[in-house]
């Protein structure tokens, strides 16, 4: 028998007018009123009919979310904290993985359309911002993650990549090194530029440069990081530390110097950025600039949440700091 809106009045002991204002997030609703029909709805797996609210202009509390890659651990944990967090606001998150592919974003962007999603929650790789600036022109509340958009007001949760990148640097300079290479993902990123920035500058504050040819653009696979520490690992004077600019080139930098017969950390020392489950299983335990993927998650749901109950689009800028954690997989060098 299925389940309706006078059940769960009943059970609640509210009104039918109060559920459909919990269901619909308007009206004065205590929390505890609010929390009680929302558990009674859980109770009782009553499911709303977004259909219908979609045609009467009402939420369907639906999320759309976007991201280049859910095989990466990075991206998949920030996919579980969404959507934790949007469970917890009443909202279902619609997952969507676009392979770093502008017209896989495209397709989804006009699913989300057709799904009639309140609002939308992306990591874009889209260089000529075209999906972006659709969602703006169709006033979808938007929040962006790890990437901002300068040429609109759009909202967005950041972290502070150029401080990871001094992080991983000074951590290096501070146990002797002074040959330190970088593995960068894209250079014509602003995450990827900031932290090579950030890593160099440490170095010039030591007097020390990173020259041209220790700048690796390695992509976003753990064969690309293999590949390009095997570069490195050709020049007459090779490196003797390396910071990979994502915990996933960051592996493959290993497995390219175990690969070659040398030793980490006590040949090459090795750095990494996210600090992901890999991070922790990997042999040796990986030194890495933490994420606070949790609090981006958290904060990129409440922003959107305020936006769709407002109904406004101000531009929030939100800047978190990473931080470094130290493993085995770096060691002080022999001089």
């Amino acid at each position: 028998m299925k389940i309706t809106i006078y059940d769960v009045a009943e059970k609640a002991g509210v009104s039918i007018a109060t559920v459909s204002k919990v269901i619909n997030n308007t009206g004065r609703i205590s929390d505890k009123t609010r929390k009680k029909v929302w558990s009674i709805m859980e109770e009782l797996d009553y499911q709303p009919s977004a259909v219908a609210s979609a045609l009467s202009g009402k939420s369907t509390f639906t999320i759309g979310l976007t991201l280049p890659d859910l095989a990466n651990p990075y991206f998949a944990e920030i996919a579980r904290a969404i959507e934790d967090q949007g469970r917890k606001h009443g909202f279902n998150v619609f997952m969507c993985s676009t392979d770093n592919d502008a017209s896989k974003e495209e397709e989804y962007y006009q699913l989300f359309m057709k799904k009639r999603v309140d609002g939308i929650i992306m990591v874009s790789r889209d260089k000529e911002n075209v999906i972006v600036k659709k969602i703006l022109n169709e006033k979808v509340p938007l929040v962006m993650i790890a990437r901002e958009f300068f040429a609109v007001p759009v909202t967005s949760v950041m972290v502070d990549d150029y401080y990871g990148g001094m992080q991983a640097g000074q951590h290096l300079l501070e146990q002797g090194h002074q040959r330190i290479a970088v593995i960068v993902e894209n250079l014509t990123e602003l995450g990827s530029k900031e932290r090579l920035r950030g890593a160099s500058d440490a170095a010039k504050e030591a007097d020390i440069a990173i020259p041209e040819s220790y700048v690796i653009e390695g992509g976003y696979t753990l064969d690309s990081g293999k590949a390009a520490m095997k570069q490195l690992l050709m020049l007459e004077q090779r490196p003797t530390a390396v910071f990979a600019c994502n915990d996933i080139l960051a592996i493959g930098a290993i497995q390219a110097v175990r690969e070659s017969g040398l030793r980490v950390p006590e040949d090459i020392s090795i750095v990494g950025y996210d600090n992901t489950i890999l991070a922790t299983i990997v042999d040796p335990p990986l030194t890495t600039v933490a994420q606070p993927i949790k609090e981006i998650g958290e904060r990129a749901v409440a922003l959107l949440v305020e936006q769709i109950q407002s109904k406004e689009s101000l531009r929030q800028r939100v800047v978190l700091m990473p931080d470094l954690v130290v493993r085995q997989s770096t060691c002080a060098i022999d001089l």
